[in-house]
């Protein structure tokens, strides 16, 4: 199995870049490059490997725990490689390991793309396999569960857009009221 690439980026492509290791052009599906990646670059990506009949698709993620998620979701039944890199293109790691630790798949079910019947079928089933593998500290505490998704609702339905409102709740001081949290997050992005 290819586990790991190391190359000059030589395209980019939607969705995918092609990986330029040693003469070898590697076709990378990926959800999103390092920041500083442009071409020419050398880039390190931790990769799975999908085998299926008749085709052999890879998968690169710019992190360990980026890789680790992905591995995870595809363990789950009617998830596959595309709809797990969709779901990672659509939500932060910290944010899938906060919503299944914190077990709220409302949080999880905001994203686009992202059902509750999908949301739960993720929380329910990757619960005791997060706990066991991450530490629960870095679980939001913030505002607590239902709280942080209620301020959510809150700045979504005032009209930030839900990336930013979910970014700011997750920056949010430990063990703070809704109403608190609401006011903070609106100083945050008034800024």
């Amino acid at each position: 199995m290819i586990r790991q690439l190391r190359g000059q980026l030589s395209e980019i492509l939607e969705g995918a870049v092609v990986l330029d290791v040693a003469g070898v052009g590697y076709l990378v599906a990926t959800n999103q490059l390092p920041a500083a990646s442009k071409l020419g670059s050398e880039v390190t990506l931790h990769t799975y490997l999908a085998v299926r009949e008749n085709v052999l698709d890879l998968y690169g993620f710019s992190t360990r725990d980026e890789l680790e998620i992905f591995e995870f979701l595809i363990t789950l039944p009617k998830i596959g490689p595309k709809s797990a890199l969709q779901i990672l293109s659509q939500a932060e790691i910290e944010l899938i390991k906060n919503a299944v630790l914190n077990n709220d798949a409302a949080y999880l079910s905001k994203m686009s793309g992202i059902g509750k019947k999908t949301a739960e079928k993720i929380v329910l089933e990757l619960r005791d396999k997060f706990t066991k593998r991450f530490d629960t500290a870095t679980a939001i505490g913030q505002t607590g569960n239902s709280e942080a998704s209620d301020v959510i609702d809150a700045l979504v339905t005032l009209g930030y857009p839900l990336s930013d409102a979910r970014n700011i709740v997750q920056k949010l001081p430990p063990n703070i009221s809704a109403n608190d949290a609401i006011k903070e997050a609106l100083k945050q992005l008034g800024k």
